[in-house]
């Protein structure tokens, strides 16, 4: 789910990204709340080469979904899941998309 590489760096020249702080200032909420989003699996901070945690766009997205769910009173587990859920979804019905485009005739015309 996050735009790092297998060893979990970020090149900060690559891929914009943000400190802890300015996310949490961005999705008016507390570090302490991207710490359980981390706990609970939803989020994984990136690291800068410094080893500072940075959230990508992506993941800010992501976590802002979590934050309407738990506002709205659902417990952070349930929300971080449902929030994964829902991107599985999101992603299988594009994949689902791009296979049908693939499978329609290159000239309708010439198929009737």
């Amino acid at each position: 789910m996050t735009a790092d590489d297998s060893f979990g760096r970020l090149d900060d020249d690559d891929y914009p990204a943000y400190t802890m702080g300015r996310a949490a200032d961005m999705l008016g909420t507390t570090q302490a709340f991207l710490r359980a989003l981390g706990k609970a699996r939803l989020i994984t901070p990136l690291r800068s080469e410094g080893g500072h945690r940075r959230y990508s766009r992506y993941q800010l997205r992501i976590a802002a979904r979590a934050r309407e769910l738990v506002d709205q009173g659902t417990p952070i587990e349930a929300a971080c899941r449902i929030v994964i859920l829902e991107d599985q979804l999101e992603e299988a019905q594009r994949i689902n998309a791009e296979h049908r485009r693939a499978a329609e005739p290159a000239n309708p015309t010439a198929a009737a």
